[in-house]
């Protein structure tokens, strides 16, 4: 079993000009990526890391982390990891990292207020399972995370991530949503999102899909890898006032018991000259003189 252990710091330094107590204590990068690790070892002496480099490894447990109050960068991607735990003390961390493990529930990061961005991509879970996300969770992290990818979960339903007001970026390509009106939704609740990707979803084949998801997200900018033209935007924006408005006409006509054809409404109410008839134009009705 390969363990990172200080030691193990200590022999991958090329040189150092100080003692090993003082290297430790001075280090804040460092990288251990594809080295066959499988345990995180007692790292307290190095307590001002801000980045660590641990992917590509076959780590199943996150822990010893409890130190590293300064660490805003952790990058434990692809290794074997299944539960997100022991990292509530990492008070500054601002980037995680944990695509390609075997993680089913996004869990335990109540504590990172400062967390912007979050890479949960690809994680390899047994057929027919989805990745989802514990409620307290999105709660914690609705006022700080940018960043969100969740690309290739077999994801269905994002109706959860709505409170996360402060979203900029939104990955979640080759998943498996499907509901237009439900994505329409959630992103008009994300009123700082500018790019998003959900290419390789069903709901990419659903008539009028990219016009009604620029319309309803204003402050986008790309879409499924294509800029959006300023222009583009402020029409479809239009055409989707109109489109609601008429929806909501056509409401409020069935719930009145109106028909939804006036030109054959009553125009016999109360007295009328005789030399007149009412004329239908473009502007509705006119009185024309005979």
């Amino acid at each position: 079993m390969v363990r990172l252990t200080v030691d193990l710091i200590a022999k991958s330094a090329s040189k150092k000009k100080h003692s090993l107590p003082q290297f430790l204590k001075k280090l804040t990068h460092l990288n251990f990526s594809n080295k066959n690790i499988e345990e995180i070892d007692d790292l307290s002496m190095c307590r001002n890391l801000t980045v660590l480099y641990l992917y590509d490894n076959q780590i199943t447990k996150i822990c010893n982390l409890a130190f590293a109050s300064n660490l805003t960068h952790l990058y434990v991607q692809n290794n074997n990891i299944t539960n997100i735990e022991n990292i509530s003390a990492l008070k500054k961390l601002s980037k995680l990292y944990l695509g390609r493990n075997s993680i089913a529930l996004v869990e335990g990061l109540e504590e990172l207020r400062e967390l912007k961005e979050l890479h949960a991509e690809g994680q390899r879970l047994p057929p027919g399972e989805k990745l989802l996300f514990h409620p307290q969770t999105l709660l914690a992290l609705a006022e700080s995370l940018c960043i969100l990818n969740i690309n290739k979960n077999n994801i269905d339903d994002i109706r959860d991530l709505a409170v996360l007001k402060k979203l900029t970026h939104f990955f979640a390509a080759d998943n498996q949503l499907h509901d237009l009106q439900e994505l329409e939704d959630v992103c008009g609740q994300w009123p700082l999102l500018k790019r998003m990707d959900l290419r390789g979803n069903l709901v990419c084949q659903k008539m009028k899909y990219r016009d009604r998801v620029i319309a309803g997200c204003k402050s986008l900018e790309e879409l499924d890898g294509k800029e959006i033209s300023e222009m583009s935007r402020q029409f479809l924006i239009n055409w989707n006032e109109s489109r609601k408005g008429k929806n909501k006409q056509k409401a409020e006509g069935v719930l009145t018991g109106q028909t939804s054809h006036p030109v054959v409404a009553d125009f016999h109410l109360g007295p009328r000259a005789d030399n007149c008839t009412s004329v239908v134009t473009g502007d509705g009705f006119v009185p024309n003189q005979q």
